[in-house]
């Protein structure tokens, strides 16, 4: 089974989300439908990045290398 990484933003309170799982459409889903209270202030929320990992532990790496960088870093380095 695969695993997702992803960034997810909310132009209403200007913040970025890091998460991973692996039904990334649900998932979002999730967030965008309130189930996550921690974000729901953030309604909506949209994909501005993700990436597919074979193993839940390539992506749990991944998500914790975007958090130490912080997502707006990692994505200008991404376009860069």
């Amino acid at each position: 089974m695969s695993y997702y990484v992803y960034i997810l933003y909310s132009d209403a309170i200007s913040r970025y989300y890091i998460g991973s799982t692996q039904d990334l459409d649900n998932r979002i889903t999730e967030h965008n439908s309130g189930e996550t209270k921690s974000i729901k202030h953030g309604i909506p929320w949209r994909i501005v990045w993700s990436q597919k990992f074979e193993t839940k532990s390539d992506a749990i790496k991944m998500e914790i290398k975007i958090k130490k960088r912080g997502a707006k870093r990692f994505l200008l380095e991404q376009i860069a």
